[in-house]
């Protein structure tokens, strides 16, 4: 499973046309699910995510985390993160796990980090064509796989 973390300071997702998801301060957090992953990848991304300490304190240092600040999340599932560009100028997306399997751990990791943080989680719609607008605080953003916990 895979994340691109953005620092906001607002956000949001438009679906046809329609506001579909809008947060203020917090974190917009792109998803990729790739079809061997599992909650257990879920649940160590929740973990990392919740304790990033990626926004100001008085000081001016990066030392706060989310739920500090009580910020708010926007989640937006984009299997375009395991594109492989390796061959050609067409990326593949072998490696993105196919709806059947992909949605039920979306779902998940949306009510679990829902549930963990106690923070106003607001999303996209999994599979539509969205547009996402964000300014990108400082800017900041992390990237993060949950093969990579080492």
């Amino acid at each position: 499973m895979r994340v691109v973390i953005q620092r906001s300071k607002n956000a949001s997702v438009t679906i046809e046309g329609v506001i579909h998801g809008k947060i203020s301060y917090g974190l917009v957090v792109l998803i990729g699910i790739e079809h061997e992953d599992t909650q257990q990848d879920a649940d160590w991304l929740i973990g990392k995510i919740i304790g990033l300490r990626i926004f100001s304190d008085e000081a001016g240092k990066m030392n706060l985390s989310i739920q500090e600040i009580n910020g708010q999340f926007l989640i937006i599932s984009q299997f375009t993160l395991h594109a492989s560009t390796k061959k050609g100028n067409r990326p593949s997306y072998i490696q993105a796990a196919r709806p059947e399997t992909a949605i039920p751990l979306y779902d998940y990791f949306i009510r679990e980090l829902s549930y963990r943080s106690s923070l106003s989680v607001e999303t996209g719609k999994f599979g539509a064509d969205m547009q996402v607008q964000l300014i990108n605080d400082g800017p900041v953003t992390i990237w993060m796989d949950s093969k990579n916990r080492e």
